[in-house]
């Protein structure tokens, strides 16, 4: 227990840091320099005002300087890998598994976020995604079956796992990209930012072929349904508004992920 409530508290001051990212990098900022400011009269924030949640709830949601309200975004991306990370380590553990799905939870958590707001899936996030996802598919073998069934009988446990990481990322990318393409040549106007592509490709190299293919339906649902609603609750046009079909994407494996930790056979909220 003592374990996943440290794991939320590097949670908690790691979805700060998210924060930072959502705002600078789809502007092209460094995430590093300045420090923290505030978005509206860009002035310093001092350290006592960037603690996670606690500042947002001291401060009445205001900046001390200029009185203009701080996106609820800011608190709640912190509470959402606050929470992520101790329902992944409550299951795992500290270990490669448990290190990874709090890695692919906060990537998760900044893409949902940047893609709702500005319409953008940074690569940072998502390429090195791709990256990580390929790392840990060695360090932590992913258990799917569909793509084993593609590889050679007999190869090692841990370079089926990177197969099958390969295949997920490449197999369901390349899939949406197609279908992206064809939307395009009947339309002739882009239906699928190539953002998305990238995003798939990182969901598969985490999750392997089948999570990928799980998570591409599940985020597709949840974007026409709750999509249209929004639509047609906020009158938009739906012929020319666009979805944040990476936010969808990400909450359909954000959700995967988390309900894989609740049902792993590991997971015990109280006792051992």
């Amino acid at each position: 227990m003592m374990e996943a409530v440290v794991a939320a508290l590097i949670g908690l001051l790691l979805g700060s840091f998210l924060n930072v990212c959502i705002y600078r990098l789809p502007r092209d900022l460094s995430v590093v320099r300045p420090r923290s400011f505030c978005t509206h009269c860009e002035k310093t924030i001092c350290w006592y005002d960037n603690i996670p949640v606690i500042s947002y709830l001291v401060l009445g949601g205001r900046c001390r300087r200029c009185r203009q309200k701080i996106g609820w975004r800011y608190p709640v991306v912190e509470l959402l890998t606050a929470i992520s990370f101790f329902v992944v380590i409550r299951a795992y553990g500290f270990n490669a598994a448990g290190l990874k799905f709090c890695v692919f939870s906060a990537l998760l958590t900044g893409l949902i976020f940047a893609d709702l707001e500005e319409r953008i899936l940074p690569d940072e996030m998502t390429l090195g995604g791709v990256a990580a996802g390929l790392l840990f598919s060695y360090l932590s073998p992913i258990s799917s079956p569909l793509g084993f069934l593609l590889l050679p009988v007999g190869t090692d446990p841990r370079w089926l796992s990177v197969g099958e990481s390969l295949i997920g990322a490449v197999v369901c990318s390349g899939a949406i990209w197609l279908v992206g393409a064809a939307y395009e040549k009947i339309r002739h106007r882009e239906g699928l930012g190539l953002g998305d592509v990238k995003m798939i490709a990182m969901i598969g190299a985490f999750l392997g072929l089948q999570g990928a293919l799980f998570t591409l339906i599940t985020g597709s649902i949840l974007g026409a349904v709750l999509g249209l609603l929004f639509i047609f609750l906020t009158r938009k046009d739906a012929s020319s508004y666009e979805l944040p079909f990476g936010s969808f994407l990400g909450i359909a494996a954000l959700v995967i992920t988390l309900s894989g930790s609740f049902t792993s056979g590991q997971f015990r909220l109280f006792g051992a």
